[in-house]
């Protein structure tokens, strides 16, 4: 987590607003965020509003229709699409390859940013590449096809890949979907090592509430477009306002611990017909 009250903002949101063509609502109405080096975002909300389309804004992707985005105090338009991609590690949802590739070959794509005008890999690109396959655990998968992989493989070969940026940012969509309870864990622990080891900023949508409560340093809880809450988990986390936003009953309690996460809060959907479910 970062301590630098005064550190000028790895990404800062001002008023942003986006809507589709032919669309009958914005996507994003008066969204702001600030996100410190070092601490772990997380983006949270239902489905359909307008997580992903958030990042794709964070990331130049898309173009506001109205507000600004500012990534290390500089319009993100201003930067150009290489320095970005040296700065800014993405792992998106639902990625496809086009071609059949190798898990080592596919991590290694992670570099090209950094490539010279030869586009060689020297012992830094290769060691690079080692060091994020084994901390995403697919180092055994080093040979394996791409198109051979799990759900959860297939995920966390496309961590290693963003991790091999050697990134000062992560940017990742969904990171644990598909992935077990083992698997899911280790990401989150990775992500959190990240931040807390190497000072790199994470910023993630996820639908993992509980997750997102024990691990992230602040949340955006978006509400069709509109930000429903921002701060710190447990101010973010209340059960009036996780009912009002998903449309369901549910109880929040308190993460047992023991470790760093104790206190957490943790949220409960109740089942049976919900009587007294808000409307």
């Amino acid at each position: 987590m970062s301590d630098a009250g005064n550190e000028t903002p790895v990404f800062e949101v001002r008023r942003l607003r986006f809507r589709y063509e032919g669309a009958a609502r914005p996507a994003l109405d008066g969204v702001n965020l600030q996100v410190a080096a070092g601490d772990l975002y997380a983006i949270i909300g239902p489905n359909g509003s307008g997580k992903s389309t958030l990042l794709k804004l964070l990331l130049g992707a898309l173009r506001p229709e109205g507000g600004n985005v500012l990534y290390s105090g500089r319009h993100v338009a201003e930067w150009s699409r290489r320095a970005l991609a040296q700065r800014i590690g993405v792992v998106p949802q639902g990625e496809e390859m086009a071609f059949p590739i190798t898990v080592r070959e596919m991590v290694a794509m992670g570099r090209y940013p950094h490539l010279g005008v030869l586009g060689r890999a020297g012992p830094e690109d290769r060691a690079a590449i080692e060091e994020a396959m084994q901390r995403c655990d697919v180092i055994e998968l080093a040979e394996r096809p791409i198109s051979r992989l799990s759900g959860g493989e297939r995920q966390r070969a496309l961590i290693a890949r963003a991790l091999a940026q050697r990134p000062a940012t992560l940017v990742l969509d969904e990171p644990t979907v598909s992935l077990d309870i083992r698997h899911e864990m280790e990401i989150f622990e990775l992500l959190a090592e990240f931040t807390a080891r190497d000072h790199v900023t994470v910023i993630l949508v996820t639908h993992h509430l509980n997750l997102a409560a024990r691990y992230a340093d602040r949340l955006l809880l978006l509400d069709r477009g509109t930000p429903a809450a921002e701060g710190a988990p447990a101010e973010v986390l209340s059960r009036e306002t996780i009912e009002r936003v998903y449309q369901w009953t549910v109880m929040i309690g308190a993460h047992p611990g023991p470790g760093p996460d104790t206190g957490a809060p943790q949220i409960t959907p109740l089942a049976g017909r919900n009587e007294g479910r808000p409307g």
